[in-house]
């Protein structure tokens, strides 16, 4: 309304007004999850089932992300940046010492939005690259998590005596989210680097490199205590690697 008030049309495209791009920019940073309005993100999808969760935090990701980026030309690349920058560190530091999977996977989420963001106002298209990737390895997350019923750190420990494949791609696909070389995660953070250091810009991807060691680090401290936590079973029968229930998990191996 405010736009329309000063430029005459209903248009988001070419905001006039400096306070209509503002309001605009909050409320789609809200809807995404970036800090400082990130505070809801982590609590409702704890609070809701993984089928929903997985909704949260994909599909619900894609029509505020076309929206800022329709408005982007009229954006403070500067406030953007800012707020991408402070989301990568909230979705590293906010995941230390969680035990809730959903609550790791909304805090990686927070993280993501904020690496998506910091590129957008550069190249668009490297923005879609990293939100593809983002959306097939986290639904490759919560579809396991589904499968397993696995909900805390301590359910997903338990699932090498049942199913030892989808435990190693869990783990596998948690090490890609954090960004760790050479995994599929790691390419579109390379590429954000490297776009935004063309861009005259070494201080901010400098800081983003460094914040993100944190987000790969409690990644890397779940898969290191997971694969070597056995827990003690009676059962005597040999476990087989792969059942019939699981002979469509190697399809998953891609979004990995």
């Amino acid at each position: 309304i405010i736009n329309l008030m000063y430029s005459g049309q209903w248009t988001i495209m070419n905001m006039s007004n400096n306070t209509a791009s503002l309001l605009a920019t909050i409320a789609m940073t809200m809807k995404l999850g970036l800090a400082p309005f990130h505070f809801w993100v982590p609590e409702v999808t704890q609070g809701v089932s993984l089928q929903s969760g997985l909704i949260l935090l994909t599909w619900q990701k894609i029509a505020p992300l076309s929206m800022l980026y329709q408005i982007s030309p009229s954006i403070n690349s500067n406030v953007l940046l800012t707020m991408s920058l402070i989301s990568i560190m909230i979705g590293g530091w906010g995941g230390l010492n969680q035990t809730q999977l959903r609550k790791i996977m909304a805090y990686s989420s927070i993280a993501h939005m904020g690496w998506m963001t910091a590129i957008m106002t550069y190249n668009p298209n490297l923005m879609l690259l990293n939100l593809m990737l983002y959306i097939l390895m986290t639904s490759s997350m919560f579809m396991m998590f589904m499968h397993s019923s696995t909900t805390t750190t301590l359910s997903m420990s338990l699932t090498w005596n049942k199913t030892p494949m989808i435990t190693v791609l869990m783990l596998i696909t948690l090490l890609s989210l954090g960004g760790l070389p050479p995994l599929t995660g790691f390419m579109p953070k390379w590429m954000i680097i490297q776009e935004l250091t063309k861009n005259d810009s070494i201080i901010l991807p400098t800081m983003m490199a460094i914040l993100a060691l944190i987000n790969l680090f409690f990644y890397m401290r779940l898969t290191y205590s997971t694969s070597l936590t056995m827990f003690p079973t009676t059962n005597n029968m040999k476990m087989k690697w792969q059942y019939q229930n699981t002979n469509t998990l190697p399809m998953l191996a891609p979004l990995i």
